[in-house]
């Protein structure tokens, strides 16, 4: 939080030392949006209709908000109206309350808004117009189709902004979300520096806090937690089967990589110890140490394998060293995980990730499971 002599920054007139410098990347978001009017006219669907709205508003929505794209105040004001029209929400609304968001939960600057009624009732007006005009020629269209699209969408943007700020403003630096969604993870650089374009947001990171695993939209999954998918395999010998099968195939890849293995240490191993059954397969000369902060998933484990694995109840403390020529770190590994690349705690590591954090050396488990395989060597 800034000092009270810090400067005021109005979000709705955005510095214009940074609104038309680097402004290459403007063009991209209106050819974007007119591709996405285009798919809409062409193949329209529920889930076009839905994930469209949803991905437009956070990516070329949002930054219209923050930065206009073009110079001219009317052609800005016109291309207010198009999004209105695409995505079937008066923008200069969204905009208002966008900066009234930014205004509540400022990180930064304070920020200031300027209410504008006469474009709120002039794109609500069009927006309604337009959908009079698709209920008078598609009815069925409009009730079975775009309005269910619609709302959904609407439920997406809304888990999105919750989830961003429900437990504190949280970013997401996942590679691919912040690809197709324009850096749209590195939400709390963007709260610091409203008028940041978002080219630059990743330049604001700063080294101290790590952010969620999930993207805003899937957050929700920290509710119901990795141990509960564990436990769902743990009670289907099918599950366990194409867990393994993938995993394996994953494990192959990169077992070239990593020289001879005497001993192996396995952080967290599980409900359902995949990691120690696979490399016990694939190198039956190691020796395996499982390490798990609980009892109760130590004994489950103890069901899987042989006696000749050692078993320890312990907490492994993030940056301790930890003893073998190779390590593997869990999914569900509680703890600073970027710490865990930085200062790696072993000469070869092995790190169960999501699909979107991929390293140089790294192998894909499953895209259904959302899930790969990255080896860490320092």
């Amino acid at each position: 939080m800034t000092s009270r002599a810090a400067a005021r920054v109005d979000l709705a007139a955005p510095d214009r030392r940074h609104l038309h410098t680097g402004h290459q990347h403007e063009p991209l978001f209106v050819w974007l949006a007119i591709g996405h009017a285009a798919a809409l006219l062409v193949v329209p669907s529920i889930p076009l209709i839905a994930i469209g709205l949803w991905w437009n508003a956070n990516t070329i929505a949002h930054n219209f908000i923050h930065r206009p794209f073009f110079r001219s105040r009317s052609a800005n004001r016109g291309f207010s109206v198009f999004l209105s029209l695409v995505l079937g929400v008066p923008q200069s609304l969204w905009r208002q309350r966008h900066l009234q968001h930014h205004a509540e939960t400022r990180l930064g600057d304070a920020v200031r808004t300027t209410p504008r009624p006469l474009p709120i009732v002039i794109e609500t007006f069009l927006v309604l117009t337009l959908w009079s005009a698709i209920v008078a020629l598609a009815p069925s269209f409009f009730l079975q189709v775009y309005l269910p699209g619609w709302a959904l969408g609407l439920t997406l943007c809304q888990l999105q902004g919750y989830f961003e700020h429900a437990r504190g403003t949280t970013s997401h630096y996942g590679r691919l979300y912040n690809w197709l969604f324009f850096n749209d993870g590195f939400h709390v650089e963007h709260h610091l520096r409203p008028g940041t374009p978002w080219h630059e947001l990743p330049a604001l990171r700063r080294p101290a806090p790590d952010g969620s695993r999930w993207p805003a939209v899937l957050r929700w999954l920290d509710a119901f937690g990795l141990e509960l998918l564990e436990r769902a395999v743990l009670r289907s010998s099918v599950m366990q089967h194409f867990a393994l099968r993938w995993h394996e195939r994953a494990f192959r890849e990169l077992l070239p990589r990593l020289g001879p293995v005497a001993r192996i240490t396995i952080v967290g191993g599980g409900l359902f110890p995949r990691s120690a059954l696979i490399l016990r397969r694939l190198l039956p000369h190691a020796a395996i140490t499982i390490i798990d902060a609980s009892a109760d998933n130590l004994e489950s484990a103890k069901r899987f394998l042989d006696d000749d694995v050692t078993f320890v109840h312990a907490t492994h403390t993030p940056g301790a060293p930890l003893d073998g020529d190779l390590v593997v770190m869990p999914l569900a590994y509680r703890g600073d995980r970027r710490r865990i690349y930085l200062d790696p705690p072993a000469a070869r590591v092995l790190v169960h990730d999501w699909i979107w954090s991929p390293r140089p050396v790294t192998a894909r488990v499953s895209w259904w499971l959302l899930k790969r395989v990255n080896l860490i060597q320092r």
